[in-house]
């Protein structure tokens, strides 16, 4: 699954990385501990997560996640969406909960 796709076809908006939208997700992982998100998460994963300073970009940056998908539309700090820019990473948001978002993820795919 392309991240292009999920922005052109369904309830997720670009926040960060509107130049890198060509990248592939090839899992999903939801934890907001960012320790447990280091020891578990997966390169190209894409990660939900309810946080929103920095340091979540450090994580995603880290482990070369396709992206970090913020839900319920939940603001992201602006220090965090410029440390992204810098370090090249997507983060997207959406208006849904993370449970609608692995639905959506699935039905379209992602197993």
């Amino acid at each position: 699954m392309i991240i292009k796709d999920l922005i052109d076809q369904h309830e997720f908006t670009v926040v960060s990385g509107e130049k890198l939208i060509d990248r592939e997700i090839k899992g999903l992982y939801c934890c907001d501990l960012l320790s447990w998100v280091m020891s578990h998460g997966k390169q190209h994963d894409a990660w939900i997560t309810v946080q929103t300073h920095t340091n979540i970009v450090a994580v995603a940056s880290l482990l070369d996640l396709s992206c970090i998908i913020i839900p319920e539309s939940i603001a992201v700090e602006q220090e965090t969406v410029e440390k992204a820019m810098e370090e090249n990473v997507i983060i997207l948001s959406t208006p849904l909960d993370s449970y609608k978002i692995f639905c959506k993820m699935y039905e379209l795919g992602l197993r």
